[in-house]
């Protein structure tokens, strides 16, 4: 491993602990399935444990769901579907989106803490994105429930019926949220399965569902392994498929509900390009690159893990971004001064070292982060590889970790043929001082999302998600209710 050549200025510079207190997260033991409007055991009794991925220690124990389980799940939402939520009124409907909403915000504090245990992203993240985001969701869409017949999908737009939504482990809370608000606006009823190793903000979700009074068997939680997803991706009384996670496990998804009349969308991988041209503003630039890999500890399936900067500022472009990333503070994510937190598992860790061992291997000049590494749970410090051709492993293949890539390019049509040299199709960046230059170039980027002078920014009414092998359908917005209704 190369070191950086270049000391920070900030490097004696020490900041006092401000962590925030876990307590706040009010955790039970153990928790049981969420079905029917209440927690109860799996079929089996048998249980995994989700750890703190800071510190490798039990946070709780979950459920383990089985074939048996999944079909209560969805025969509990089938029923909630026929007799209650399709002949709820979408004003109804919608009093339970806000109410859902609100009581996200009075519980933020307790929620954030909780995703931050589980996951292992700082706190600041927790409660000033992920939260926020989720609540937001759930606000837009609740304006939605009553104006369906305006949404643009026909006069009288009908929901699917009974939703299997499948979610990931880096944005917990906020994936339940993108797949249930919409879902729930549209009149379906759902069954959710959070990811193995991020069960429990789903389960305070349904806590809160519970105060707010939805109707029992509206949605249903189901925790578990790949094993459990399956269950559910084959059930034949689910009528559509909403799966965000790996390009392999979604593809496998597409082959299992080919030939039936399951709808289907997928937000899968990326490997999002993040193009500077030389009039950008350099010292904006920098930190938008920061956001864009950094942000999470990577674990963003759009982030800007490719950076293509123009010839004539590459080297400055760099040497500042590496003083940057020196800056960052990598450490127990409870810590408010903390940017970067724990790599989510085990697993996760060990595929980012690996891959990055690869860019070494072929030649890739490697900087990382001379920052102190906590001796337990999952770490990664930051790392910048230079010099990395197109062919290079780590310019190719989705890393998910805290992992930039940096190339260069000389011309706009070599920076979108470079940005384009790619499976994945989910988001691009675009830095320009030149609105004209800025659209030349995202009209010709083949991505679901383009970013201007910014990156990883979410909107509830904005529609989000991919092209080739990043997925299909859309998330946000109004487009995000088609997948949902009957057009």
């Amino acid at each position: 491993m190369t070191e950086p050549s270049h000391t920070s200025p900030l490097g004696a510079l020490a900041y006092d602990a401000a962590p925030e207190s876990a307590s706040i997260a009010h955790l039970a033991p153990s928790y049981g399935l969420f079905l029917d409007g209440q927690f109860t055991p799996a079929g089996s009794h048998a249980q995994f444990a989700s750890l703190n991925p800071a510190t490798e220690e039990t946070l709780a124990t979950v459920a383990l769901a089985s074939a048996s389980d999944v079909d209560r799940a969805v025969v509990s939402a089938r029923r909630a579907y026929e007799r209650v939520w399709s002949k709820t009124t979408g004003a109804e409907r919608a009093k339970y989106l806000f109410r859902i909403a609100r009581l996200i915000q009075e519980r933020s504090r307790e929620l954030a803490v909780v995703e931050t245990l589980d996951n292992g992203k700082p706190i600041r993240e927790s409660r000033d994105v992920d939260v926020p985001l989720a609540a937001a969701h759930f606000f837009y869409y609740a304006g939605w429930a009553d104006k369906l017949e305006h949404s643009g999908f026909g006069p009288h737009p009908r929901p699917l019926g009974v939703a299997g939504q499948i979610i990931p482990w880096n944005f917990p809370l906020l994936m339940a949220a993108w797949k249930l608000a919409p879902a729930l606006a549209a009149g379906n009823t759902c069954v959710l399965k959070p990811a193995e190793t991020t069960p429990l903000s789903a389960l305070v979700l349904a806590e809160i569902f519970q105060q707010a009074g939805l109707p029992d068997g509206v949605v249903n939680i189901v925790t578990g392994d790949g094993t459990t997803g399956a269950a559910l991706v084959d059930h034949p009384g689910v009528d559509k498929i909403a799966f965000t996670g790996s390009t392999a496990v979604g593809r496998m998804i597409q082959e299992r509900v080919a030939g039936s009349a399951k709808r289907l969308t997928l937000e899968l991988g990326g490997k999002g390009a993040n193009i500077v041209f030389e009039d950008a503003p350099i010292d904006e630039v920098i930190e938008g690159i920061v956001d864009g890999i950094f942000f999470n500890q990577g674990h963003v399936c759009c982030a800007g893990s490719r950076l293509l900067v123009q010839e004539s500022v590459a080297d400055e472009v760099l040497r500042r971004l590496l003083r940057r990333v020196d800056q960052l503070r990598v450490g127990d994510p409870m810590d408010k001064n903390t940017d970067v937190g724990a790599i989510n598992s085990a697993a996760q860790l060990e595929r980012i070292r690996e891959l990055a061992a690869w860019g070494e291997r072929e030649g890739a000049t490697r900087y990382t982060s001379a920052c102190a590494l906590p001796d337990k749970g999952y770490w990664f410090a930051p790392t910048v590889f230079a010099d990395v051709a197109q062919s290079h492993r780590i310019a190719r293949d989705e890393i998910f970790g805290p992992v930039l890539s940096v190339l260069t390019f000389r011309t706009p049509d070599e920076a979108v043929a470079k940005a384009n040299n790619s499976k994945y199709g989910l988001a691009c960046g675009v830095w320009s001082e030149k609105g004209s230059r800025t659209l030349w170039v995202a009209q010709r980027l083949r991505a679901g999302v383009i970013w201007a002078n910014t990156y990883n920014k979410f909107d509830p009414t904005s529609p989000f998600g991919g092209v080739r092998e990043s997925g299909f359908g859309r998330e946000g917005g109004r487009q995000g209710l088609e997948a949902y209704l009957d057009v």
